[in-house]
């Protein structure tokens, strides 16, 4: 049923994830529908969740392939949020785009924002452990933001099409009190 909303949801939006559309699309009883979500906004919070679980390995992935060097990591990240938000329209349009006008993805947005600050914490204190703590959790603040409204502004188009150079771009910017 998560795989029947994500399809419906990315092609029409939140209106067109109902109960009887998801029973149809995954060829099920409303009965199933109904012993395992409560409502469709719940069944929305499982899609959402499965595609931040998506999100983060794949971004986890990608940083952990580029090593330990601060800027190389840094790269990979930023590349993969934007690469993995635009490679499926649907994955960018749940997590950055419609996420704002659905209560509950709202909460969940916000939630998984909150996980991004804490990672960034963590990653720049893995790799400075003499970090001053506020500068790191105003640096993460600050991070955590710009990423949201920069993957909401390539998903809209308003950056090009080549993801290398907003990336090179990005991470240029981002490091320029390095």
């Amino acid at each position: 049923m998560v795989k029947a909303a994500f399809a419906l949801f990315g092609e029409g939006g939140e209106l067109a994830v109902t109960v009887r559309s998801v029973c149809r699309e995954s060829e099920l009883n409303s009965r199933y529908f109904y012993e395992s979500f409560a409502s469709t906004d719940e069944l929305l919070g499982a899609v959402y969740d499965d595609v931040v679980m998506q999100l983060r390995e794949a971004v986890g992935t990608a940083m952990e392939t580029a090593g330990d060097d601060r800027h190389a990591r840094i790269r990979a990240g930023v590349r993969e949020l934007l690469a993995f938000s635009s490679e499926e329209p649907r994955r960018g349009r749940l997590l950055f785009t419609d996420a704002r006008a659905n209560s509950v993805l709202t909460q969940r947005r916000w939630a998984t924002q909150d996980v991004l600050y804490r990672m960034v914490i963590r990653e720049d204190s893995r790799l400075d452990a003499d970090t001053d703590t506020i500068a790191t959790t105003v640096a993460a603040a600050l991070f955590t933001g710009a990423m949201a409204e920069l993957v909401t502004q390539w998903l809209l188009g308003n950056l090009g099409t080549d993801v290398d150079a907003v990336t090179d771009y990005t991470v240029k910017r981002v490091l320029i009190s390095d």
